[in-house]
């Protein structure tokens, strides 16, 4: 767990709204090594979800330096880190962000369709991938035909597809009751221990802490992170 994977160096990022202008990011550092699994949480305004919009290339920092891969993504053109993003991150949003109109196999093989791969590559791999979040024999449903714990493991699923190694996990339980919340955190910790990098946003500090490192935000501010016992869900 050596190599750097993510690493922010002095960050800031602020909005303007009607003549005001909101400090949310302010001059933050830290890194992310490969095989990690990291909790950023801290109270509603904190800065997180900001965080890790900038992580995930799809918003961009005010100042400071941003590197995936020892890559410097965030001095990029919009291209440049569309190509970054499609390749290196895998999503997992808090409201699942399925296409209701295609089938669960199809919203799954995304990525990969993006890519230019074969319909029959991404399919093989979106049943792989199905597999592993326990949910191969939903292929041919449609989200609305599952539940919402189910569309959110459909949405892991897709996050895993591209087999990007990097997973940027925002709230996943949030729309969840806790016994389909504590489910997920038991599958995103098995999907760690199998490799994958992954960075989760969350404000309940039970997940938080279910991560092998948790990093805190406070009014735009990290409070210095410390190294935890990994917990299991219950």
């Amino acid at each position: 767990m050596n190599t750097e994977i993510l690493k922010i160096n002095k960050m800031t990022k602020s909005f303007s709204s009607c003549d005001q202008v909101t400090q949310v990011l302010k001059g933050i550092s830290f890194t992310i090594y490969d095989g990690e699994f990291v909790s950023i949480s801290g109270p509603s305004g904190c800065g997180k979800s900001t965080l890790l919009n900038i992580m995930g290339l799809l918003d961009t920092p005010q100042t400071g330096e941003y590197y995936i891969d020892g890559l410097l993504v965030s001095e990029m053109n919009a291209s440049q880190r569309a190509q970054i993003r499609g390749n290196r991150i895998g999503f997992v949003f808090q409201s699942f962000n399925l296409i209701d109109e295609i089938s669960i196999l199809d919203n799954v093989a995304l990525p990969l369709k993006y890519r230019g791969a074969s319909i029959q590559a991404r399919h093989a791999r979106a049943l792989e991938c199905l597999d592993k979040v326990g949910l191969s024999d939903k292929a041919n449903l449609f989200p609305n035909q599952i539940s919402g714990g189910q569309q959110q493991r459909v949405s892991i699923a897709r996050a895993l597809a591209g087999d990007s190694g990097i997973m940027l996990v925002d709230e996943p339980t949030g729309n969840l009751d806790s016994k389909n919340g504590d489910a997920i955190m038991s599958l995103l910790q098995e999907l760690n221990q199998q490799g994958t990098t992954i960075v989760l946003v969350t404000h309940d500090p039970r997940y938080a802490d279910m991560a092998s490192r948790s990093i805190k935000l406070k009014d735009g501010l990290i409070v210095p992170d410390e190294k935890i016992e990994v917990a299991t869900a219950c």
